[in-house]
């Protein structure tokens, strides 16, 4: 693939024209999105706990999310659901025995604020936790900036509803206009308990009501976990720990964290679909693997979905939304 060997000095500076769409019609609709310039963090990885530094870079529209290894000369794993490798804490790609762990978080941050396309290379097999949160993610994003291209963005709108059960674990999605999550969440704790909440991804709350919120664990179980080769990067400063009766590192940054934490994860989940969605997403207790099963059995299904591009509408402005919703905030 060419846009491997891309660098910072030789990614095309100028807008991909798209052969469908041109002139006025072309204008009238949305068009996929990329960053501007390079950016890069570092950090260490939830689970592995190996330092690891990512770089984000402009691409091409039509290309997607790509991750590449540079410490693998470069090799690529596309962020869509062929590629889903392990689900379980976490949401890992693999292509030719090639891994890129505990993707969610920087897939929702991308989602969340309109980057249809990006090349993510990194130096290890997981991704950093940074603080346990998307909104790392969301800051390197905006320090990098928004660029429109020229190939209008190509959504799938839920035509009939699909719904998955698993014992008290339960994923649907239903026909609607917009791309909107109701989460339901259900822990025996006196901090969390039975938390709702619902965001509608086009009014552009995602940046200061989703992004924000991080991961969380139970102190009691951090050593079983260890001894299966989990959380051996997870501290007090990239997720909230909570004892059996309250929280070792408050304070939350919501009231109800927890469940906005699943629906940043949600939202990253379904990102491997390959196109944005437009339909209402519900779950109650769900989590990784359920959230993947319901992208593999719509990808199945064809009957359940349709592909449609939409009009330019000023609340479809996903980043400057964010940020204006954020000022308000």
């Amino acid at each position: 693939m060419p846009f491997v060997q891309y660098g910072v000095a030789n990614l095309p500076q100028t807008d991909f024209p798209s052969p469908f769409y041109s002139g006025d019609q072309e204008q009238s609709l949305i068009q996929e999105q990329t960053i501007r310039s390079a950016v890069e963090c570092s950090g260490v990885g939830l689970h592995s706990g190996a330092p690891v530094s990512l770089r984000i870079l402009p691409a091409p529209a039509n290309t997607g999310i790509v991750f590449h290894r540079v410490d693998l000369e470069g090799f690529a794993v596309e962020a869509i659901s062929r590629n889903v490798a392990r689900v379980s804490y976490a949401t890992s790609l693999m292509k030719k025995s090639v891994l890129i762990s505990t993707t969610e978080h920087l897939l929702s941050a991308f989602i969340g604020m309109g980057i249809d396309n990006a090349i993510v290379e990194l130096d290890n097999l997981e991704l950093p936790i940074l603080d346990g949160s998307a909104r790392p993610f969301v800051d390197l994003i905006r320090r990098a900036g928004v660029r429109k291209q020229r190939r209008p963005r190509t959504y799938i709108r839920i035509r009939r509803a699909l719904e998955l059960r698993e014992a008290n674990k339960f994923i649907a999605v239903y026909p609607a206009d917009t791309y909107s999550v109701s989460y339901t969440i259900n822990f025996p704790h006196p901090l969390i308990g039975r938390e709702t909440f619902t965001l509608d991804l086009t009014n552009g709350q995602y940046v200061s009501g989703i992004a924000p919120a991080r991961t969380f664990g139970f102190l009691h179980e951090a050593e079983a976990m260890r001894q299966q080769g989990l959380i051996r990067g997870a501290s007090k400063e990239n997720a909230v720990v909570l004892t059996r009766d309250g929280l070792v590192n408050p304070p939350l940054r919501f009231a109800d964290e927890f469940v906005r934490h699943k629906i940043l994860d949600l939202i990253g989940d379904l990102a491997l679909i390959g196109r944005r969605i437009l339909g209402n997403v519900v779950a109650d207790r769900a989590g990784h693997a359920m959230h993947t099963a319901l992208v593999s059995r719509l990808l199945r299904d064809t009957t359940l979905w349709e592909e449609t591009t939409l009009s330019e509408e000023p609340s479809e402005d996903y980043a400057h939304a964010a940020i204006a919703a954020e000022q308000a905030f």
